[in-house]
């Protein structure tokens, strides 16, 4: 795996990116770039429309967004251009950031989008539109990340208006983190899709440990179920069977969550075996132990925390945070041949190399909970990692300290307090489990229809708790 060439900034200058003075003067709700900011009401006293303006559905501004994309990559021989300071990108549609989109005013809105290139590298773009639905047009695009690495952070101002900031002046907060501790509510919602025979689901529930306290406050459940433990992991399941009368229903939990940010800590507990054994997704083998001896390199012998250290920078300088691919698995193989993927491969790559040469590693999943922003969606799942060494278990979170550079020596041994965690480990055996045999881990709703794998849609979002 030799290292990565740095990544060359789009941004000379940030300031000439300022939001246009119409935006600042509505009082920007959800200006969020994927960095999800808090909403805010429209200054009555800055805009004071002669007529109430509705506010335009979610889903249009979707539409709206995707229909322009779709007629400028029509337009340009199948590529969507954008405009960088010294050249200009051709790029296709991955995805709009669905649970990001929002309304700035009568007749403005935002939207983040994920569009990749031909080489593979993912672009974060903010779009600001104007216009009523089936006219909407875009009056402003800018760059925000480049493979998950965000070129400038949000920061609101006194009067309530938004600016962007260089990301080297951004605080950690603007950044991600939420030290010492937070306190949220934290909602899981799941939609069926169509049974035309019997269905088992399988859910995590969020349990309570030393760093969180979680209270699940609302469950609502269609069909038989019942709570299944997983003694192995200390996970808790919601096991479902479920009927084609249940097609379409809704699953929502809502959890009341404290939480407190996370440094080394003892368990108290023997150190298992499992800890250093292989996962099928992550082997423990001949090939990654050279890898980890290379990254290792003259620390050969000293602790056992220096050559974690040393694995966690390794994969830093190595790996590109991209959701491209067959991302998305955990599987350190396909980490360690492609050098891409998201969370999942970051970590099992990292769990792979630690184990191979005798460093105890686990697997946790959850979610992030934004730390900018007081309410609203969240961006699906966030998984970390754990290493013994010096009698203490260890947390990491080296694709979040591969964004922001910043933060590498405080994902070393932190994790913020703004996180849920859902289930722990990998290879999950429950009774009863999926005819798939094992979970390869488990944030997301498992679904079998018929005994088949499926898919129920799922979303989260929060609500800070002051």
């Amino acid at each position: 795996m030799p290292a990565k060439s740095p990544t060359s900034r789009l941004f000379v200058s940030y300031r000439k990116y300022l939001l246009p003075s119409l935006l600042l003067l509505l009082g920007v709700s959800l200006v969020v770039g994927c960095q999800n900011k808090p909403g805010e009401r429209v200054d009555d006293r800055s805009v004071a429309p002669s007529k109430p303006v509705p506010k335009v559905a979610i889903d249009d501004i979707e539409a709206g967004i995707k229909a322009y994309i779709d007629a400028k990559t029509a337009e340009n021989d199948g590529y969507f251009l954008v405009r960088d300071e010294d050249k200009l990108l051709r790029l296709r549609l991955v995805r709009v950031h669905t649970e990001y989109l929002s309304n700035l005013g009568p007749n403005s809105h935002f939207a983040c989008v994920d569009l990749a290139d031909v080489n593979g590298d993912v672009y974060d773009v903010d779009f600001f539109l104007e216009g009523k639905p089936g006219a909407m047009d875009v009056t402003q695009t800018s760059v925000h990340k480049l493979n998950g690495k965000p070129f400038y952070s949000w920061k609101q101002k006194a009067d309530k208006t938004w600016f962007r900031l260089p990301i080297e002046e951004a605080t950690n907060e603007l950044m991600g983190v939420i030290e010492g501790e937070d306190q949220f509510r934290f909602h899981y919602k799941a939609t069926l899709p169509p049974l035309k025979e019997q269905a088992k689901m399988w859910i995590p529930i969020a349990v309570s440990d030393s760093f969180q306290t979680v209270e699940l406050e609302t469950m609502q459940v269609p069909g038989t179920h019942r709570l299944i433990e997983d003694p192995i992991n200390a996970n808790t399941i919601l096991y479902m069977e479920l009927a084609p009368e249940h097609s379409g229903q809704e699953i929502a939990l809502t959890y009341r969550v404290w939480r407190k940010e996370k440094g080394p800590y003892e368990d108290g507990e023997k150190v298992a075996d499992r800890y250093l054994a292989s996962n099928r997704l992550m082997p423990v083998d001949r090939r990654f132990r050279e890898i980890a001896m290379e990254a290792i390199g003259e620390k050969r012998n000293d602790s056992q925390l220096m050559k974690a250290r040393a694995i966690y920078d390794y994969i830093i300088d190595n790996m590109r945070y991209a959701k491209s691919g067959e991302y998305g698995k955990g599987d350190a193989v396909y980490a360690c041949d492609t050098k891409t993927g998201n969370c999942t491969e970051f970590h099992s790559l990292f769990i792979s190399l630690a184990r191979s040469v005798g460093i105890p590693a686990r697997f946790s999943i959850g979610a992030a909970i934004p730390s900018d922003r007081n309410e609203g969606g969240i961006d699906g799942y966030h998984c970390w990692a754990e290493f013994y060494a010096e009698g203490k278990w260890w947390p990491l979170d080296i694709s979040e300290g591969n964004k922001y550079t910043a933060l590498a020596t405080y994902y070393f041994g932190r994790h913020p307090a703004n996180r849920i965690e859902f289930s722990r480990g990998r290879d999950l055996e429950l009774n009863p489990g999926p005819e798939s045999g094992p979970i390869n881990f488990l944030a997301y709703p498992l679904l079998e229809i018929g005994g088949e794998p499926a898919t129920a849609k799922s979303s989260f979002s929060f609500t800070r708790i002051h």
